[in-house]
C-alpha cells in the first residue's frame, strides 16, 4: 500500500516548523519520514545561499524547482512506494505562493507559470495543512528569532498569505486551513486530528 504525502505550509512565522518538530517527537509518528524544502542536500544549500544573497528571482525559482525534483526522486517517491507516510515542512505550495510574488510583473500570471513547469513530474500531496496567521504576528515572531530574510517583511507576507488562501480555495479537497494565531497546543491538536482523519482506513 502506498504511503500518504502530507505537506505543511504557511508564511514565515506561522509556527509550522514548531509543529513539525512536535510531530517528529511524537511516538505515533515514529514510522513517518520527516523532511523539508529546501532540502539539506547540495542543491538545497544552493537555494539557501540564493535566499540570503542578491540572486535573480527567476534563477532562485529554478534552484527551488531543481531541489524539489531531486527531493521527489531521491526521498519522496521511494518512501511513498515503500508504504511509508511522509510529512514535509514546505513543499511545492511554498513555491507557488512565494515565487508568484517575487516574479510578479515578470510574467502575466506568475503562479500559473510556476505551476505549469511542475506539471507531469511533481507529486501532489494527499493533504496540505495551511497554517494561517496574521502577517503582523508572523513578522513579530520572525523578528524574535534573529536576522530576517527578504521574505520576512509584512507587505511581502501579506501577498504570500493571499496566494496561499487562493490555493486553498482552488483545492478544498486537499487543503486544511488551520488558524495558527492561537496557542501552539490548540494548533497541534487540530493538526493531529486532521492527519488522523486522513489516515483512517489506510491500514
Amino acid at each position: 500500500m502506498k504511503g500518504k504525502l502530507i505537506t505543511l505550509e504557511g508564511i514565515d512565522g506561522s509556527g509550522k516548523s514548531t509543529i513539525t518538530g512536535r510531530l517528529n517527537s511524537n511516538p505515533e509518528f515514529s514510522n513517518f519520514v520527516f523532511t523539508r524544502e529546501p532540502t539539506t542536500g547540495w542543491i538545497g544549500e544552493a537555494v539557501n545561499h540564493a535566499i540570503h544573497s542578491d540572486t535573480d528571482d527567476l534563477a532562485e525559482l529554478l534552484l527551488f524547482t531543481a531541489d524539489h525534483a531531486e527531493h521527489i526522486s531521491k526521498l519522496i517517491l521511494p518512501s511513498l512506494e515503500s508504504g511509508r507516510n511522509v510529512i514535509s515542512d514546505r513543499y511545492s505550495g511554498s513555491r507557488y505562493a512565494y515565487q508568484a510574488v517575487t516574479l510578479k510583473g515578470r510574467f502575466p500570471e506568475p503562479m500559473k507559470w510556476i505551476q505549469d513547469i511542475h506539471k507531469g513530474w511533481t507529486i501532489d500531496p494527499d493533504m496540505t495543512v495551511l497554517f494561517d496567521i496574521d502577517p503582523q504576528v508572523a513578522v513579530e515572531r520572525c523578528g524574535n528569532r534573529g536576522s530576517q530574510t527578504k521574505f520576512e517583511k509584512i507587505g511581502f507576507l501579506e501577498q504570500v498569505r493571499s496566494n496561499y488562501l487562493n490555493l486553498a480555495d482552488a483545492n478544498p479537497e486537499r487543503f486544511v486551513v488551520i488558524d495558527s494565531n492561537r496557542p501552539v497546543n490548540n494548533v497541534e491538536k487540530d493538526v493531529l486530528d486532521s492527519i488522523s482523519f486522513l489516515l483512517e482506513g489506510q491500514g
